[in-house]
This record gives structure tokens, C-alpha cells and sequence, in this order.
């Protein structure tokens, strides 16, 4: 039941707060700002009215009006709402291409500046993040990136994949790695039942520009998923 609430108030928070976000957007010189604003809020009143505790550790390692890379592990649905309730900057998300068909929330990211990946062919995700460098560049904003791809079936943290970490090395936006604690043990994969458990969002300091190169971006890889791993044993 408490699944089916919460479900409801994404549907009804999705389509007020990105109708008028997409209104206010038509206005701004920075499009897609507005909406960044109202997904800050958007996260914040889904987890209100669904009765879900949050927290937030590490907030100090960043300048306000910084942009990041937000990396770190894919554990559960509410990974989303966690980062953009928790994280007060203009975030974008690196999103796989079925989502940009779904009305009104397809409609809304594609304002918003959020990047479409085709996961199934290589070339077209690879033709994607060229044009999203191009963009960042162009308008810088955070990002929210999960380097392993798909979300955990078992709550252990897998491999990191180099593809989307390239845009830090690109475009010299510093790397954040961030851990998505107890959101997992909260709603478990293919699970419609949540559990009462607080969940929090923890960020490591960043990874400054320039340390890695496309050469070394295994390394890079290697690197961030160690900081995500170190986040997660804190107590």
C-alpha cells in the first residue's frame, strides 16, 4: 500500500512541479534550470509524504555553487530521489533512452537537460555522451552518474564501468563519489514492499580535474568505486 502512495504522489509531483517548471524554462536564459530547482523539490515532497527519513553527510566538501560528477552505487529506486532530494545543485542524470518515451516525465528530463544513454548499442551511447560533453561545456550543471550500470540484485557493490566517468575527464567537472546507504535494504529489486529504514546519502571530497587522463581512466574507475566502497563501510 505504502509502495502504491508513493507511486501516486511521483505521478501527481512529476506532472505539477514539470508543467510549470517547463513554463517557467520558456522564460529563462539558462533553460532547464528552473526545472533543476523544482526536481530538488520534487524529491523532497515524494519522501515527505511517503514517510521516508533521510539524511546527508558530507555536504561540506563542496562549494555551493559548484558543478559535479555525482558517482557512486545503483541500490535501489529511491537512489533517485535520494540524490536529488540531498544534493542542492542543478543535477541532471545520465538515463537509459526507454525513459525519454514516457509522457510527461520523458517530456520533463528532456527540458531539463538530463542525458539519454542507448545501454544496447554501443555507438549511439558513445554518439550520446559526445553530445553531452558538448552541452556541459557549453552549460554547466551536475551530473548524477551510477558507473555500474544497472541497479545491484544482491546490495553488493559491482564493477565500475569507465563510459560516463569519461565526461569528468572531458569536460574537467571534479568527480564526487557519493554512497547510497540502507536504501537497498529499504526496496529491494523487483520487491514492492518498503521497509522503515532511514536512509542516507554520503559524499566523499572531490576528485579534482586533471588527475586522470583517457588513458587512465580504468584507473579512474578503480579509484572511485574504492572511494563509493570506504562511504558505504562508514558507520
Amino acid at each position: 500500500m505504502r509502495y502504491i502512495w508513493i507511486l501516486f504522489n511521483t505521478v501527481i509531483w512529476t506532472t505539477l512541479l514539470g508543467f510549470f517548471g517547463i513554463v517557467v524554462s520558456i522564460f529563462e536564459p539558462r533553460r532547464g534550470r528552473t526545472l533543476g530547482y523544482c526536481a530538488n523539490l520534487w524529491a523532497k515532497l515524494i519522501l515527505f509524504f511517503g514517510g521516508v527519513k533521510y539524511s546527508v553527510k558530507g555536504l561540506e566538501f563542496l562549494k555551493p555553487n559548484g558543478s559535479y560528477i555525482f558517482a557512486g552505487n545503483h541500490a535501489s529506486e529511491f537512489d533517485i530521489l535520494l540524490a536529488f532530494a540531498g544534493l542542492p545543485y542543478w543535477v541532471v542524470s545520465i538515463a537509459k533512452i526507454e525513459l525519454k518515451s514516457i509522457p510527461v516525465l520523458g517530456w520533463v528530463m528532456r527540458v531539463a537537460g538530463h542525458i539519454f544513454v542507448d545501454r544496447g548499442r554501443q555507438e549511439q551511447a558513445l554518439k550520446s555522451l559526445e553530445i553531452a560533453r558538448e552541452s556541459l561545456l557549453k552549460m554547466p550543471r551536475s551530473v548524477l552518474l551510477f558507473p555500474e550500470g544497472t541497479r545491484t540484485k544482491d546490495g553488493t557493490l559491482g564493477q565500475f564501468k569507465r563510459g560516463g566517468l569519461i565526461l569528468a575527464i572531458e569536460t574537467e567537472i571534479p568527480i564526487v563519489p557519493v554512497a547510497f546507504v540502507n536504501t537497498f535494504e529499504m526496496l529491494e529489486k523487483g520487491s514492492w514492499t518498503i521497509k522503515n529504514h532511514p536512509i542516507e546519502l554520503r559524499l566523499s571530497k572531490p576528485i579534482p580535474p586533471g588527475t586522470y587522463t583517457n588513458e587512465t581512466r580504468r584507473e579512474l574507475a578503480t579509484h572511485v568505486r574504492n572511494e563509493v566502497q570506504q562511504l558505504l563501510k562508514q558507520n
